[in-house]
C-alpha cells in the first residue's frame, strides 16, 4: 500500500513526503505538541525562550523568511529535546508603513482619500488575509512554533504595552518633544529615524555657481561655490569658510548675494567646513544635510523653508513654486547659466541618503517630533551588547560600529494613518502635554477624551489630540516584554510580568541587516525599562543569494520563490539545505543541497526498513557486546558529544555534516552491510536498534517529518497520545559510556569495505570465502569481525609494513609558465623527464633536469605505490591489505 493512501504511519512502500509532511504538520498543531505551558513558578534556568522576529506584513513569504525561520526551528527543536520547556512564539508586524503601502497597492487606493479610521480598518482587513497566509505557510515549513502564543503589533494588548513603554520612558525623562530639524521622507510624507536611512549611488551633477559680494569695500567681486543641489539656493541662510583657509579668509564677515533669488546672507567661519571639497567655500541651506542643521543650531541662523513635506518647492522659491525638487534643480541651473552665474557643470555619481523603504532621497524639515534620548547612553548600550553571546561573534562589530556612529536621538513619531497612537493630548493654549492614565490604556486621542478637564499648567479647558503614531520599531523593540506579559500592576505600583521565567530571553534570532533596527532598539527599550539585557544570546543569520552569489531582487529577475521550491522538493530536503551554511554567512541558493537532502530522506527511510527486518524493535542488551558492535556504539557516543556541542553553539552546518557522514558512510555503507551477515546475533541486534533510535532522535531537529513518521511507525503503540509520544518531545540522546578502540574499529571498517569492494569488482558473491588476507594497520580486537563478516579463512595482522615501492608515475609540467621562462629549453626538459634523467630534491622542492632547476610551482609529481610480494595489494586510508 502506498503511504499516500494511509492515515497512519507505516513503512510500507516508498517514502511519500507530500502525504507525510502535510499530515504531521496538521497533527502537531492539533495536538499542541509544541505548546508552552509555563507559569511564573518555573525555574528560568530550565526554560528556553526565543524572541522571534515578527515578519513585516508587506507581501508573501520569501527565501529569507524560509531560511531564517528554519534556523530558529533547529534551535527550538534541539532545546526542546535537550531541556524540555521551550517558548517559540510567533508575531506579525502589521502597524508599519509597509502594511499601509500593501493596503494601497492591494486595493488600488490612496490613504489621503480616506478618513484615518476608515483607512486603518482597510489595513486591518488586508493584513488579516496576509497573516492567515503567513500562518499557513509557516506551518507548512514544519516549524515547531507554539501557535497558542502569537501576537500582532497592532492588537489592543500590544498597543497597551507600547503606550505603557512611552509613558514609562517619559516619566523617567528619557523622551522629549521638540520642534527641530528631522529626517523626512517626501514620498511617505513622514519623519523617519537615522536607522531608516541608507546610502544609494545616484547620478548627479556638480555645479560651480558664482556668488556676488555686497558692498563697495568688498575684497573682491565674487566667489564660487560647488553644489549638487542648486534647488536649495532659495533656502540659503549663510556661507561658511574654514578658519584655516588662507585663500578665502578675506570673505569672512562679508555679505554675499544669492544668485537669481537676490537675498543677502552673512559669510561666517566654521571648522566643520571641508576645505578639500569643491572651492572650499560652502553654503548653508535650511536644510540640505546634517552639517546645515548643526550650523543652523550653532550660529542661531534664520529658517528658510523652500521645500515642503512632499518635496515640492514653496512660495519662497518664487518662480519655481510648485515644481518638484528635480524639476526646480534643472530650471534653476538653466537660469543660472542664462544670467552668467553658472561657471561649470559636470556629471558625477555619489552616495545619496535615501529612505530604505522606498529609496526616496530624504530631506530635512523642521517639525515637532517625539524622540527617545539615546546619545547620552551610548556607552551603556555598548556594554549591554558586550554582555550577550553573539553567534557568530564577528557580528558584534556591526552593532558596535552602529552605536559609535550615532548622531541623532531616536525619532519615534510618524505622520502616518495606521499605527499605534501616542497617548497624549496638548493644551490648546500653552501646548502642555497631557498623558493618558495607565489604567485607561490603550487609548486613541482622536476618539478618547483626555484624563483631565483643565490644563494643570494654565487651567485652559480645550485640548488638541496628538495625531502622530509610533514608529513601528518603537513597538517591535518590545517583543521580549510582549511575550513575557509585561504590564503595570496598579495595586503593587510597579511593572510585573505574567511569565517572568522567560525574561531575559535565551535567544534573539534575526538577520544581519536589522542589527541597527530591531536588535539595537530592543536593547534600548528593554534596558531602559528593566535595567537588564533582554536576551542572553543573539543568532545572526545571513542572506540567501542566487547561484552567482548575487543578492536576489525582482529587478534582476533572479528571485527564487519559496512556493516553487516547496512544490518541487520535500520540506525536510529544504530544511537540509537551510543547514548548509555557517550562521551569519550569506550563501548561494544551490539545488544540489536540495537534491542531497532528498537522497538523504530516501536513505533514512530505506535504512529504517532494513533495520526493522534485521532486529526486533526492543531487543535486550546482551551481557557482552562484541567488538564491532561496541565500536559502533562508542562511535555513536562520540558523535552525540560532537553534535550536542555544535547545536549548543548554533553550528547547524557542522552538526548536519557530522551527522550525515556518520550516518551515511559509517552506519549505512559499512555497519548495515555487516549487520546483514549477523542478523541473528543478539549483540548486533541491540547495536542496530540502539543506533537506529538514536539516529532518528539526532535527525529530528533537521528532518522532523520523516523522523516522526518512522518513529511512530516502528516504536509507538497505536493508542499513544501524540503530545507525549512524538519524537520531538523525547529527551536528547546522551553518551552511554561505551568504550572501544575507535581508531582500530575505523581501520577494521576500512578493511571490510575494501574487501567487499574487491569481491564486487571481481564478481564474487559477498559470502565467498577468501583464503588468506594479511592486514598492516591498527585492527587489534577486530580480527574476528573482519574474518566473520568477509568470510576470511586465514587472517594475519602484520607487525611491519609490506615491501612497497613508491615510484614516480608521471611528472606534469606547467607549460604556460615554463614556456615563457625557458623558451627552446622546454624540449630538452621534456626529453630529460621522458628518459628518466632527472632528480627531484624533496628538501628544496625543486626538479633538476637538463641543467635547469624548476621550482615546485612549475611541476607536479604523481606517485605510484607498487607491491612486489605475493598476492594483490589494496590500500585504504589507514591500512594495507594483501590478498593471497
Amino acid at each position: 500500500m502506498d503511504t499516500a493512501e494511509q492515515d497512519e504511519p507505516s513503512l510500507e512502500g516508498g517514502y511519500d513526503p507530500e502525504a507525510v509532511e502535510s499530515r504531521w504538520q496538521q497533527r502537531w498543531v492539533d495536538a499542541d505538541v509544541y505548546a508552552y505551558d509555563g507559569d511564573e513558578k518555573q525555574d528560568p534556568n530550565t526554560v528556553y525562550a526565543i524572541d522571534t522576529p515578527p515578519p513585516t506584513v508587506s507581501g508573501s513569504l520569501h527565501m529569507g523568511h524560509l531560511y531564517g525561520s528554519t534556523l530558529q526551528d533547529f534551535a527550538a527543536r534541539f532545546q526542546r529535546m535537550a531541556d524540555g520547556d521551550v517558548l517559540f512564539p510567533f508575531g506579525y508586524d502589521d502597524n508599519g508603513i509597509a502594511s499601509e503601502r500593501l493596503t494601497e497597492k492591494e486595493l488600488d487606493i490612496r490613504h489621503q482619500d480616506y478618513e484615518r479610521r476608515e483607512f486603518q480598518n482597510l489595513c486591518r482587513e488586508v493584513c488579516q488575509d496576509y497573516e492567515a497566509e503567513f500562518t499557513e505557510k509557516m506551518q507548512a515549513l514544519g516549524t515547531s512554533i507554539d501557535w497558542n502564543n502569537t501576537y500582532k503589533t497592532i492588537e489592543p494588548r500590544v498597543q497597551r504595552i507600547s503606550q505603557l513603554s512611552f509613558l514609562d520612558l517619559y516619566e523617567k525623562g528619557r523622551e522629549y518633544r521638540k520642534k527641530a530639524p528631522a529626517i523626512w521622507c517626501p514620498d511617505c510624507e513622514t519623519a523617519i529615524s537615522q536607522v531608516e536611512m541608507e546610502d544609494m549611488e545616484k547620478g548627479s551633477h556638480f555645479n560651480d555657481i558664482a556668488f556676488e559680494l555686497v558692498g563697495e569695500d568688498a575684497p573682491r567681486d565674487e566667489f564660487v561655490i560647488s553644489t549638487t543641489r542648486p534647488e536649495l539656493l532659495p533656502a540659503c541662510v549663510s556661507v561658511f569658510v574654514h578658519p584655516d583657509d588662507e585663500e578665502n579668509q578675506d570673505l569672512v564677515d562679508e555679505t554675499a548675494r544669492i544668485p537669481i533669488f537676490g537675498h543677502e546672507v552673512p559669510i561666517i567661519e566654521d571648522e566643520r567646513v571641508d576645505m578639500e571639497k569643491g572651492s572650499g567655500v560652502v553654503m548653508c541651506c535650511t536644510f540640505g544635510d546634517q552639517n546645515d542643521i548643526e550650523w543652523y543650531q550653532a550660529h542661531d541662523l534664520p529658517l528658510r523653508v523652500a521645500i515642503d513635506e512632499s518635496a515640492t518647492m514653496t512660495d519662497l522659491a518664487g518662480d519655481y513654486e510648485g515644481m518638484s525638487t528635480e524639476e526646480a534643480r534643472e530650471a534653476i541651473v538653466e537660469d543660472l547659466d542664462d544670467e552668467g552665474s553658472l561657471r561649470d557643470r559636470w556629471a558625477i555619481t555619489h552616495a545619496v541618503q535615501v529612505h530604505e523603504r522606498c529609496d526616496t532621497p530624504v530631506e530635512f524639515r523642521v517639525s515637532k517630533q517625539w524622540y527617545v534620548e539615546i546619545l547620552d547612553h551610548k556607552d551603556e548600550y555598548l556594554e549591554a551588547g558586550q554582555e550577550m553571546d553573539w553567534y557568530p561573534e564577528k557580528m558584534f562589530t556591526r552593532y558596535q560600529h552602529w552605536i559609535e556612529g550615532l548622531e541623532w536621538d531616536w525619532l519615534i513619531s510618524r505622520q502616518r494613518d495606521s499605527g499605534i497612537p501616542f497617548p497624549v493630548w496638548y493644551c490648546e493654549d500653552c501646548d502642555h502635554p497631557i498623558m493618558a492614565e495607565r489604567e485607561d490604556l490603550p487609548v486613541d486621542p482622536l476618539s478618547d477624551e483626555p484624563p483631565v478637564d483643565a490644563c494643570p499648567e494654565c487651567g485652559h479647558d480645550a485640548f488638541e489630540p496628538e495625531e502622530d503614531v509610533f514608529d513601528t520599531w518603537a513597538t517591535s523593540s518590545l517583543t521580549p516584554l510582549i511575550n513575557a506579559g509585561w504590564d503595570w500592576d496598579a495595586e503593587a505600583e510597579e511593572f510585573t510580568m505574567d511569565n517572568p521565567e522567560l525574561y531575559p530571553f535565551d535567544l534573539r534570532p534575526q538577520g544581519h541587516d536589522i542589527i541597527s533596527f530591531w536588535l539595537f532598539h530592543t536593547i534600548v527599550k528593554c534596558y531602559e525599562h528593566t535595567g537588564e539585557v533582554p536576551f542572553d544570546a543573539t543568532m545572526i543569520n545571513g542572506h540567501v543569494l542566487d547561484e552567482n552569489r548575487e543578492k536576489m531582487s525582482k529587478s534582476r529577475g533572479n528571485v527564487v520563490e519559496p512556493d516553487a521550491v516547496l512544490a518541487e522538493y520535500p520540506v525536510d530536503a529544504v530544511r537540509f539545505w537551510a543547514a548548509s551554511a555557517a550562521v551569519g554567512d550569506d550563501f548561494p541558493y544551490q539545488e544540489k543541497d536540495l537534491t542531497a537532502g532528498e537522497k538523504l530522506l530516501r536513505k533514512l527511510w530505506n535504512a529504517s526498513k532494513l533495520v526493522d527486518t534485521l532486529a526486533p524493535a526492543d531487543p535486550d542488551e546482551p551481557a557482552d557486546l562484541e567488538a564491532i558492535d561496541r565500536w559502533l556504539l562508542a562511535e555513536l557516543d562520540d558523535a552525540i558529544e560532537d553534535l550536542t556541542a555544535h547545536l549548543e553553539a548554533y553550528e547547524f552546518a557542522k552538526a548536519r555534516d557530522r551527522l550525515r557522514t556518520f550516518f551515511w558512510n559509517t552506519f549505512c555503507d559499512d555497519y548495515l552491510e555487516i549487520a546483514k551477515t549477523r542478523e541473528d546475533n543478539p549483540s548486533t541486534q541491540y547495536a542496530l536498534r540502539t543506533a537506529h533510535r538514536t539516529f532518528l532522535e539526532l535527525w529530528a531537529p533537521f528532518l522532523p517529518h520523516v523522523t516522526e513518521e518512522i518513529w511512530q511507525a516502528i516504536y509507538v503503540a497505536d493508542d499513544a497520545a501524540l503530545e507525549t509520544s512524538s519524537i520531538h518531545v523525547r529527551d536528547w540522546p546522551e553518551p552511554q559510556g561505551h568504550e572501544a578502540d575507535l581508531e582500530a574499529g575505523e581501520t577494521a571498517m576500512e578493511v571490510i569495505s575494501a574487501l567487499r569492494r574487491y569481491k564486487s569488482e571481481n564478481q564474487l558473491p559477498l559470502n565467498a570465502d577468501l583464503e588468506s588476507v594479511s592486514v598492516y594497520g591498527p585492527v587489534e580486537g577486530f580480527e574476528d569481525a573482519i574474518q566473520n563478516v568477509m568470510h576470511v579463512q586465514k587472517l594475519t595482522v602484520l607487525e611491519e609494513q609490506p615491501e612497497i615501492t613508491t615510484e614516480v608515475a608521471k611528472i606534469d609540467l606547467d607549460y604556460s609558465t615554463l614556456g615563457p621562462k625557458f623558451g627552446s629549453k622546454v624540449g630538452e626538459i621534456d626529453a630529460g623527464i621522458e628518459s628518466g634523467d632527472y632528480e627531484i630534491d624533496d628538501d628544496e622542492n625543486v626538479l633538476r633536469v637538463a641543467g635547469e632547476e624548476l621550482e615546485d610551482d612549475l611541476f607536479e609529481v604523481e606517485l605510484e605505490r607498487t607491491y612486489s610480494g605475493e598476492g594483490e595489494m589494496i590500500e585504504t586510508e589507514s591500512a594495507v591489505v594483501i590478498l593471497e
